[in-house]
């Protein structure tokens, strides 16, 4: 690996760092600053962390807090995730959740308003906004999250409404046990906060890319074996201020595979020229299978 790529490589590594650190700050403010006072339960790992958090505090002899039970959870997902997606993805999962973790234990809880229904706003706003940038940099916040990028890849679902879907099971336990009035915003919560993290990470929408480069064979090569994206080829392009002879390749990608493209541009030809463009509609065969 070149000086160019290591400092590639430390560049993102550091944003996905600090992506994962502003995440833990929106979920710890929607946990103890509005979901917990108000009496409101969050989606997914969340949701079941504070409601096993709750049990606790009311029915058993000892307390187990939000935050050690939001990283409890999580673990057994984090071998999934290593096992069906991706190993630095991974890593970059349990670092945001570490975090996050550590978070909602050092913030102190503030009661802002005693408005259910203001918390379960505000409380779904503060945590789909974590929840999305942290996806939109490639990195999960664990739990349903994790299973949301699994199932997105074999049904074609949003993550958003993958993660609705899930939390059916946290408003039911949250009813039954605590009165349906909880219920109820605890729903409009878990609404909110799908539809915010699908504003905020809009991965599904595809991307036009037109890539003018004078190293073709390195480009095909990395975005095909790496990226498995069909691409168009033409040939005898020339340079207007050099006049040098270029390749166009054309292809379409999802926005999740942004990064993807950077890194495969930046180890195959760095000085390419690339455009990347909003597509309306694709027709016809988008994904790729391997190439053997």
């Amino acid at each position: 690996m070149g000086e160019l790529d290591k400092l590639i490589e430390r560049h993102q590594n550091l944003s996905k760092i600090s992506i994962a650190f502003l995440y833990s700050i929106a979920v710890s403010i929607a946990v103890n600053m509005f979901w917990t006072p108000g009496g409101i339960y969050g989606s997914g790992v969340t949701g079941a962390a504070q409601l096993i958090s709750t049990i606790s505090h009311r029915w058993m002899p000892f307390n187990i807090s939000t935050a050690i039970m939001y990283f409890a959870l999580n673990a057994p997902l984090f071998v999934l995730s290593w096992r069906k997606i991706d190993h630095r993805f991974t890593i970059f999962t349990v670092i945001a959740v570490a975090l996050a973790s550590m978070m909602m234990h050092l913030l102190p809880p503030v009661k802002i308003t005693a408005d259910p229904l203001v918390c379960a706003i505000f409380g779904a706003v503060a945590n789909g906004f974590g929840t999305g940038m942290a996806l939109r940099n490639g990195i999960s916040t664990g739990g349903i999250d994790i299973l949301g990028i699994i199932l997105r890849k074999k049904t074609g679902k949003s993550v958003g409404t993958i993660n609705i879907i899930f939390n059916i099971f946290i408003v039911s336990c949250a009813g039954l046990l605590f009165g349906w009035v909880h219920a109820l915003y605890s729903a409009v919560s878990i609404f909110i906060n799908g539809q915010v993290i699908d504003m905020i990470y809009n991965k599904d929408q595809k991307l036009q890319v037109m890539i003018v480069t004078s190293k073709p064979k390195n480009v095909i090569t990395q975005i095909q074996n790496e990226m498995r994206r069909g691409i168009t080829i033409v040939h005898d392009a020339e340079g207007a201020y050099k006049h040098e002879e270029k390749t166009i390749l054309f292809t379409v990608i999802s926005r999740s595979e942004l990064n993807d493209l950077e890194t495969a541009m930046a180890l195959s030809d760095p000085h390419a020229f690339v455009s990347v463009t909003d597509t309306v509609k694709v027709m016809g065969r988008f994904y790729q299978a391997h190439i053997y």
